[in-house]
């Protein structure tokens, strides 16, 4: 498993990473999957407070045991609960981050957190009041790095310049390729991005066609779009999981694709997929096939 570098930090990851939001709430099936991740030479693990309402944590710090060492752990704060009540709400502010991130240590059994990661923001946010908690926790070994979870652009343009974030993470797949005009302004700002969304909901693996069953469309994809030009990239590139991680780690500003995996199984079609990928080595029939679109929003 290759590593990349998470932007100017010391930090490097690998291109292939957990995410622990698909993660079974048994113990037991948990741990397997992110034993063999790690056995793999996965080395970064993505979560959220949000996650089960503090749940997905306590099962990640449980799993990983003596292997916290062995592991970059990402979380994120920003979205607030009150248990017993249903739902949740923003909350940015430098106090809930300073409360929250203690909640975050103790739940993931550790004594700091590799990248702590806002999760959202918007542009009406306190920002210098963010930045400045950050850098605070930083300060005080609470954290080794930070960044956000956004694809906002009129947010990423105030929080980068102002801030020594590293990590900025981000829906981006074959399907929705509106990051790639932001890639070079994010890395001239010294952070790298970490992918969501790389399998499109399953769309760009090889269970495309029953995949493809079950949603009307996807982002501005209509259906008859969508089905259109799916199998026109299957029948091109053969292996669409294997063209999916392909397709996101050709940029040199993505230092990592998160996966989720609810199975051993899942985690094992990922790995073998990544496999694979130095053999796809053209990618313009996949620009051709599909949308080069902008955010029009929050811009």
């Amino acid at each position: 498993m290759k590593k990349r570098q998470l932007g100017t930090s010391e930090l490097f990851i690998s291109e292939i990473s957990l995410g622990g939001m698909s993660l079974s709430t048994d113990k037991k099936e948990a741990a397997a999957i992110v034993d063999m991740a790690l056995d793999a030479g996965i080395n970064y693990i993505d979560t959220a407070d949000l996650y089960d309402f503090g749940a997905n944590e306590e099962i990640i710090g449980v799993t990983l045991g003596k292997r916290r060492q062995d592991v970059i752990l990402a979380t994120k704060v920003g979205n607030r609960w009150t248990e017993g009540v249903e739902g949740w709400y923003w909350d940015a502010s430098p106090s809930h981050i300073k409360e929250a991130i203690h909640a975050s240590l103790r739940r993931l059994g550790t004594d700091y957190i590799d990248v702590y990661q806002l999760h959202g923001g918007t542009i009406e946010d306190d920002w210098d009041g963010i930045i400045d908690t950050f850098e605070g926790l930083k300060k005080d070994g609470l954290i080794r790095e930070y960044g956000i979870s956004s694809i906002r652009p009129n947010v990423l343009q105030r929080f980068l310049p102002a801030s020594s974030a590293k990590s900025v993470m981000m829906q981006y797949s074959a399907l929705d390729r509106r990051p790639e005009e932001w890639f070079e302004y994010i890395a001239k700002e010294g952070a790298s991005v970490v992918t969501r969304g790389t399998v499109a909901k399953g769309l760009l693996t090889n269970s495309w066609q029953q995949r493809l069953q079950r949603v009307n469309g996807f982002n501005t994809y209509t259906a008859e779009e969508l089905t259109t030009t799916i199998t026109s990239l299957a029948s091109h590139y053969n292996d669409l999981h294997s063209l999916a991680l392909a397709f996101n780690l050709k940029e040199s500003t993505i230092a990592s694709t998160v996966i989720g995996a609810s199975s051993q199984e899942q985690l094992a079609q990922t790995l073998s997929a990544y496999e694979k990928i130095a053999k796809i080595t053209d990618f313009k029939a996949a620009h051709t096939l599909t949308k080069n679109e902008q955010y029009l929003e929050h811009r």
